[in-house]
């Protein structure tokens, strides 16, 4: 059985935000006189990912970057936001770090920085079901950004930062308890 009141469960997720008005922009091709020559175009929305961290006990740091994440900027990651979130949420008791099975996740360079560490981590089969309590957090935060409809990258990241932040620990205790 897993034991996850003492596990550490953390995910990324992607969020976007539309930019500008959210209506087609004119843009001339050729012949600014033939109105047949305008174009509608609509800008792709911006985006950015999420790192983050909880337990039963709280919410860990967050991390936020533009682009794509491999295996190297991975384990900064894990060094920079996982190992003091970890301190602070277990204060030296024993947990398990719980992550889904990306490939930066998997990469031979993760697993063994996570065994030198000696990072104890939990099994998870490659087509298994996500069963992370954090996959309800990432729900949640984007539900609540979404009706924010941050215009800019900016107000996009601040949004995240301030659902995240206002998660209430006795959320976090049910989600951890509904997957026991």
């Amino acid at each position: 059985m897993i034991r996850y009141k003492k596990s550490l469960s953390e995910g990324q997720c992607l969020s976007e935000a539309k930019m500008g008005r959210g209506s087609p922009t004119p843009i001339m091709l050729q012949d600014k006189d033939n109105p047949s020559c305008y174009q509608c175009s609509v800008q792709k929305p911006a985006s950015l990912m999420v790192w983050g961290c909880m337990s039963a006990c709280g919410m860990g740091s967050l991390h936020v970057w533009k682009g794509i994440i491999n295996a190297e900027k991975y384990i900064q990651v894990l060094e920079q936001h996982m190992l003091p979130s970890r301190c602070h949420l277990f204060q030296g008791r024993p947990c398990i770090f719980q992550q889904d099975n990306a490939r930066p996740h998997s990469a031979s360079i993760t697993t063994s920085w996570l065994r030198r560490r000696r990072i104890r981590v939990l099994k998870w089969s490659v087509c298994s079901p996500d069963l992370s309590p954090i996959e309800n957090i990432w729900r949640i935060i984007k539900r609540k950004v979404r009706q924010r409809r941050p215009k800019t990258i900016e107000q996009l990241e601040a949004s995240i930062r301030q659902e995240w932040e206002s998660i209430p620990t006795s959320k976090l205790e049910k989600l951890v308890s509904s997957v026991c």
